[in-house]
């Protein structure tokens, strides 16, 4: 059978080494870019249930309603670190399962002040300031809006709030 070649299946046959290149390179800039291209440019919103993040969630849909513009609605769930006593290794940190983004998700699915503005609910683990600003950039987000702490443990660590206004690069929006 000199002379007689074989075929490959279409599923089989290799691109050439160019072609290779430029569709991994493709695959990168998808993985890194993986938001929905209707909410750039949107409006970040920290929410965890509680009353300062509802009354930050109805200021950022007001704010997103006027500039015609999508709502990211993020909530960090819970980390926490665990100390290797042995060997004085450094913390690791844990996910603890958090249910609540999904109860928050139904809850936000069946409030009728949502039908205003385009939304979408984007779960995190880690820290919230950095989580915000995160989301934040991979939207190239207008703003982030997040309500005010109350309480000793934002007087004893510093607010959400306080922290993300130092560090964030774009504006945010603090809700008393």
């Amino acid at each position: 059978m000199a002379g007689h070649e074989f075929s490959e299946p279409a599923d089989r046959k290799r691109k050439p080494v160019a072609d290779q290149a430029s569709s991994d390179l493709r695959a990168v800039e998808q993985a890194r870019h993986p938001c929905d291209p209707a909410f750039r440019h949107g409006v970040v919103v920290g929410f965890d249930g509680s009353t300062s993040s509802e009354r930050a969630l109805a200021y950022a849909i007001g704010m997103a309603r006027r500039s015609g513009s999508g709502l990211i609605i993020v909530h960090v769930a819970n980390r926490l670190p665990t100390t290797v006593w042995a060997g004085c290794e450094p913390p690791v940190f844990v996910d603890v399962p958090d249910h609540r983004t999904e109860v928050l998700g139904l809850e936000l699915a069946c409030a009728d002040y949502l039908s205003e503005v385009p939304w979408i609910l984007v779960e995190r683990g880690g820290d919230i300031c950095h989580e915000l600003e995160e989301v934040g950039r991979e939207y190239s987000a207008d703003a982030i809006v997040v309500g005010s702490t109350h309480g000793i443990v934002g007087r004893i660590f510093g607010s959400v709030a306080g922290r993300l206004a130092k560090r964030a690069q774009r504006p945010v929006v603090v809700i008393p």
